[in-house]
């Protein structure tokens, strides 16, 4: 026998038997042989993709057993797939959805009440319970974020929360616009649903809410649109009727203190699982995105569900392609209905302003091995798990369904955890392929790496290693391991992005429509 046969054949991955591609688990040089049969007649570098048979051109590209692009010329068996040659197939044709609402929907297997996990909470007046007990500053205009992040800084140097255990912390949630919106138009329902879901997420202990006095975003009709009379934790203040920007420092740093001692009465409690509600979200994603961390995080939110609590997938422009996907599980058409008109206005949104949405990998993912939205979509829609679809929010409106749920939110990190978090998520999972670095106050933040390298290369950013499941570990013990470090962090042990201080510029609110 040649050496050439003896060879063993490198590690790659078919993930359906209907797959015409196969992903490469390390760089794959010209004439290696591969476990599907076929040697490679380019090189192929690691979590990218190679044809396993003949694709004929403007033929579909399949991978999970699902469409991700059409072929832009003959592909050979052995051949490199990437943007060179796999598109989106506009030149054959729009890529049609069977949404076959609720086909596909299972019934829940349930924890019974009093075997369900627990983890230890804050139990709030209103009935939620917050994983966090923070302070936070917000403000109503870009003009008075320096206010804002001001008093925070005087509470911080005079070592005053020291004495207050039970309070993580002082966060002055800033923003870029609050100005020069109309007050009837989306800006402004947006930014009031946004800073009100924050004010109110479980994980505020206080908020103090900052503006400047002469701005579109007024203070007054925020608290007149929620029916808002300030108390002992929740004040506000302009600049403008303080006197200036040393009085409001001083003012806003007096209130906080004398929240301070209401806001430390709260103390963390055994509570069922039930009370979290977990966000999914994911960036910097590779090749290895959909096969590791994403459907382990998706096992790890269909054990939540389970236990009786709340996962909330978002990134609408990160599920096109995929939503029919989503849509089999709807628990009824409504609601299904209604994730496929927010898909339409997406692609009319993206119309409207000379864009399309296979826009959306970024440099970074196609480097990792994404192609199109269609493959990015079925990777990132694994998040979500397998239990039935029971609401859709558009963003910020306050979740109130438990079980699985899909919050409509643009790709951008960032804006989506932001929208999640005012709807009331208390915790949140990120996984990432490249090494995003991101937290979220009040809401702590979870990262999944989805493969070895960037898991160790980004030991201080990075929680949990996803990428042992290319080395054997089943995605169900990887879930176990997400869902049982979930409810250690919803405990008060700190993630790392906490570790490392970050979250106090991550409040970043949908910017959509008109700006004066």
């Amino acid at each position: 026998m040649s050496d050439v046969m003896s060879r063993p054949a490198a590690r790659t991955l078919l993930l359906n038997p209907q797959d015409n591609v196969a992903v490469a688990l390390g760089n794959l040089d010209v004439g290696t042989d591969t476990a599907e049969g076929v040697r490679t007649i380019k090189r192929v570098p690691k979590g990218h993709k190679f044809a396993v048979k003949p694709i004929a051109s403007g033929a579909a590209v399949v991978k999970f057993g699902q469409i991700i692009g059409f072929a832009k010329e003959a592909i050979a068996a052995g051949d490199w797939v990437h943007e060179h040659n796999c598109g989106m197939g506009e030149d054959h044709g729009a890529f049609e959805r069977d949404y076959a609402f609720c086909e596909g929907v299972q019934p829940v297997d349930f924890v019974p009440v009093g075997k369900q996990a627990t983890f230890q909470g804050f139990r709030r007046s209103n009935g939620t319970v917050g994983t966090r007990n923070y302070v936070g500053i917000l403000t109503s205009v870009n003009c008075s974020t320096t206010v804002a992040g001001f008093i925070a800084k005087e509470v911080e140097r005079s070592g005053i929360l020291e004495q207050y255990p039970n309070v993580d912390g002082i966060v002055a949630l800033k923003q870029a616009n609050g100005c020069v919106i109309d007050y009837r138009g989306v800006i402004f329902d947006i930014l009031k649903k946004t800073t009100w879901g924050y004010a109110t997420n479980p994980n505020m202990g206080g908020v103090i809410m900052v503006g400047l006095g002469c701005e579109g975003f007024q203070i007054p009709r925020l608290k007149e649109a929620y029916g808002v009379t300030e108390n002992e934790t929740f004040r506000t203040m302009t600049i403008q009727e303080v006197g200036g920007t040393k009085k409001t420092v001083e003012a806003g740093v007096e209130a906080v203190k004398a929240m301070l001692p209401i806001v430390n009465r709260a103390k963390r409690e055994t509570v069922p699982a039930s009370e979290l509600m977990l966000a999914l979200q994911c960036g910097g994603s590779d090749g290895y995105s959909g096969i590791t961390a994403n459907p382990a995080l998706g096992v790890a939110a269909d054990i939540l569900v389970r236990h009786g609590g709340t996962a909330i997938l978002s990134e609408t422009p990160e599920i096109y392609g995929a939503e029919h996907l989503l849509t089999r599980r709807a628990k009824n058409r409504a609601v299904g209905e209604k994730l496929v008109e927010i898909i339409h206005w997406w692609e009319d949104y993206a119309a409207r302003n000379n864009m399309e949405m296979n826009n959306n990998p970024s440099p970074g993912n196609k480097l990792g091995g994404l192609t199109t939205i269609l493959e990015k979509s079925l990777g990132a829609a694994a998040k979500g798990g397998t239990t039935p679809l029971n609401a859709v929010y558009h963003y910020a409106d306050p979740v109130t369904e438990k079980g699985f749920v899909f919050m409509d939110t643009p790709g951008y990190d960032p804006v989506s955890a932001t929208g999640q978090v005012a709807g009331g998520a208390n915790i949140l999972c990120f996984t990432t392929g490249r090494g995003s670095a991101y937290g979220c106050k009040p809401t702590p933040s979870i990262k999944i790496a989805t493969n070895s390298d960037i898991y160790h290369k980004m030991i201080d950013d990075m929680d949990i290693n996803g990428g042992d499941v290319l080395d054997g570990k089943s995605l169900e013990d990887k879930g176990q391991e997400i869902f049982e470090h979930i409810l250690r962090v919803a405990s008060g042990e700190k993630s790392k992005s906490e570790q490392l201080g970050y979250g106090d510029n991550e409040f970043v609110p949908w910017q959509i429509g008109a700006t004066f």
